[in-house]
C-alpha cells in the first residue's frame, strides 16, 4: 500500500474562526486511503471543537504564526515552527489562517514542505500578503475576482476551488408559519430573512431602509446573527419593531429559512467584504429565492441570476428587487426558487470541492518528490 500523504490543516481555532466548518468537512470527507489529515490550532475552546475531536484525527495545539516583534528574536520563533513541521514530517501544509502572516509559509519553506493557503476574504493592503503569497507553493481562491485583483503576477500558483457544502444536509424546505424559537407569521405575510454577524460591512441598514420605503405592513424581516456590536445596537434602536425582528445568534438557521419568502445578502463593497458567502448558498439549497449585492463572492453565487443582483449600497435598487419578488405569482416564485436550488446543488457540492483538493495535494506531493 502506497504511503499516505500527510496533510496538516492549520487554523487559529474552531470557536471564532469562520472556516472551522470548512476544515472539518475537508478532514471528514478526504480519502483516508490516500491521505492522512492532521489539524493544528491554538486552543480547544467552543462547542464545535467536540465535533472536531470526534473525527479521530491527530490534533496539535501549537502556534504556527509567530508574532513579528521583537524582531531580534523573530528568526528563533520561526525556527521553532519549522522544527514542529519537520518533526512531524508533514508532506503538505494547508493554512486556513485569515491573516497576512508570513512566518508560517517561511517556516514551511525552511522545512522543505509545500505550503498552500486559502484566500478567504477580499482584504489585502499590506506587504505581508505579498510575502505570504510569494512564499507559498500554491494559493487557493474562492471567487472569480481574487486572481485578477491580488495574484495577476503569480497566476501559475493560483487555483480556484469554491467552498463545497454537503448537499445532503439541505433540501427544499416546506413553507412554515412558526418556528422552534416561537416566532410566527401570517399566511399572507411576505418574509425577508438575512443571516449575518452584524458588523457595518454587512449593509443591513440598506435592506431595512428599502423595506421602510416599500412601507407595506405585511412585510416581516428577520435579522439573524450576533447582535452585540455597536453597529447592531444602533440598528436595533433605529429599526426594531413588530415587523423587523433581531433574533440574535441562532443555531437552527433552517427554522428561519423555512419562514422566508426571500433571503437577502446586502453586503457593502468596502472593507473586508465577502470571499464566498455561505449563507446565501444555504438559502438556495433550502429552496429560497436569494437577492444579493453585486460584489465579489455574491455575484459568483448569483452568476446565473443577474436579475437578482442589486448595486451595492443602493436602497432604491434593492427596493425594486424586493418589489419584483413580491409581484411574482406563487408558481413563479416556486419555479425561481427551484432553479436557484438546482444551480447551487450543481455548483457547490462538497464532493466536487474535496476532489479538487485531493488532485491538488497529489500534484504538490508528486512535484515535491
Amino acid at each position: 500500500m502506497a504511503k499516505r500523504v500527510k496533510v496538516l490543516y492549520t487554523i487559529p481555532n474552531f470557536d471564532t474562526a469562520g472556516s472551522g466548518k470548512v476544515v472539518y468537512d475537508l478532514v471528514k470527507h478526504i480519502d483516508k486511503t490516500k491521505f492522512e489529515p492532521h489539524i493544528c490550532c491554538m486552543h480547544n475552546k467552543g462547542e464545535f471543537f467536540k465535533q472536531v475531536e470526534a473525527l479521530n484525527v491527530p490534533i496539535h495545539m501549537f502556534r504556527v504564526a509567530a508574532t513579528y516583534r521583537p524582531f531580534v528574536t523573530l528568526a528563533y520563533r520561526v525556527w521553532k515552527i519549522r522544527q514542529f513541521f519537520k518533526h512531524h514530517q508533514f508532506d503538505i501544509i494547508h493554512s486556513w489562517h485569515w491573516s497576512s502572516d508570513f512566518t508560517e509559509p517561511l517556516a514551511a519553506k525552511l522545512a522543505g514542505i509545500p505550503f498552500l493557503y486559502t484566500k478567504k476574504a477580499m482584504s489585502w493592503g499590506n506587504k505581508a500578503w505579498r510575502w505570504r503569497s510569494q512564499l507559498s507553493t500554491k494559493i487557493v481562491t474562492i471567487n472569480s475576482d481574487m486572481k485578477a485583483q491580488f495574484f495577476s503576477n503569480m497566476t501559475d500558483k493560483v487555483i480556484s476551488i469554491p467552498i463545497g457544502l454537503n448537499i445532503n444536509d439541505f433540501g427544499i424546505l416546506e413553507k412554515r408559519y412558526n418556528n422552534s424559537d416561537g416566532y410566527s407569521i401570517d399566511k399572507d405575510d411576505f418574509v425577508i430573512v438575512s443571516i449575518a454577524n452584524l458588523v457595518a460591512v454587512k449593509g443591513i441598514e440598506v435592506l431595512l431602509e428599502a423595506v421602510k420605503q416599500i412601507d407595506n405592513s405585511k412585510i416581516k424581516v428577520f435579522i439573524v446573527g450576533d447582535d452585540a456590536s455597536d453597529y447592531a445596537i444602533d440598528l436595533k434602536e433605529q429599526y426594531a419593531n413588530s415587523t423587523v425582528i433581531f433574533t440574535g445568534k441562532k443555531q437552527d438557521i433552517k427554522s428561519y429559512l423555512a419562514l422566508a419568502d426571500v433571503f437577502v445578502i446586502p453586503t457593502k463593497d468596502e472593507g473586508r467584504k465577502e470571499g464566498q458567502p455561505i449563507a446565501p448558498i444555504e438559502a438556495m439549497l433550502s429552496g429560497r429565492i436569494v437577492i444579493g449585492s453585486r460584489i465579489s463572492g455574491v455575484k459568483d453565487v448569483l452568476s446565473s441570476f443577474q436579475d437578482w443582483l442589486f448595486e451595492s449600497g443602493s436602497v432604491s435598487d434593492l427596493k425594486k428587487k424586493l418589489e419584483s419578488v413580491m409581484q411574482l405569482h406563487q408558481e413563479e416564485r416556486r419555479q425561481l426558487a427551484k432553479r436557484m436550488f438546482e444551480i447551487a446543488s450543481e455548483s457547490y457540492t462538497i464532493e466536487k470541492s474535496i476532489q479538487m483538493h485531493e488532485i491538488l495535494y497529489l500534484k504538490m506531493n508528486k512535484n515535491r518528490a
